[in-house]
C-alpha cells in the first residue's frame, strides 16, 4: 500500500475488510488538492461511504469527524487544511442538472470533491477526476482500482 496520497498516480489494490479500505482511503487523501473530483463507483455495499468517510477524517486531521452518509442530504462540506472538502452522494437525482443546486460549481471550482454515484452526472462528468471503482459488497476481500483521468 502506497505511503501517502502522493504515491497514488493509478493502482489495483485488494483489501481485506472494511478497515483495510479506510486505511487505504486514508493513505490516499493527501494527495488531495483543490480542484480534484474522486469519483467513488462500485455496488450498494461496495464500501463507497466508507472510503469517502476515511478520506474526509485523513483531510481534515480528526479520526472522530462526524461523516455521514449523505444520501439523504445529498451533499456534506468539511472544512480542511487543504480547502473545504465536498462529499455528494448522487443516488437519488433525478437529472443530471439538479446537482447545480447543491453547489457543485462551488465544489468543483475550489474544493475536494468526493462523489458517490457520479454516474448520475452524465455529460457533466469532469474528463479530468480520479475514478475510485470499488469491487465486492458485504463481508470479505474487495478489488479497489484507482484510475486518474484527464
Amino acid at each position: 500500500m502506497p505511503a501517502d496520497g502522493d504515491a497514488f498516480k493509478s493502482g489495483t489494490f485488494t483489501v481485506a475488510d472494511e478497515a483495510a479500505t479506510a486505511a487505504l482511503a486514508a493513505a490516499f487523501a493527501p494527495g488531495l488538492r483543490p480542484g480534484d473530483v474522486v469519483c467513488l463507483e462500485g455496488d450498494l455495499g461496495a464500501g463507497k461511504t466508507a472510503f469517502a468517510r476515511a478520506a474526509v477524517r485523513a483531510l481534515t486531521g480528526d479520526p472522530d469527524e462526524e461523516v455521514p452518509s449523505p444520501t439523504f442530504t445529498l451533499v456534506q462540506t468539511y472544512p480542511a487544511s487543504a480547502g473545504t472538502v465536498w462529499h455528494f452522494d448522487l443516488y437519488r437525482l433525478s437529472g443530471p442538472e439538479e446537482v447545480f443546486e447543491l453547489g457543485w460549481e462551488e465544489a468543483t471550482a475550489d474544493g475536494i470533491v468526493l462523489v458517490e454515484w457520479p454516474g448520475r452526472l452524465g455529460p457533466l462528468l469532469p474528463a479530468r477526476r480520479i475514478d475510485v471503482t470499488i469491487g465486492g459488497a458485504g463481508e470479505g476481500p474487495r478489488r479497489i482500482v484507482v484510475e486518474r483521468r484527464g
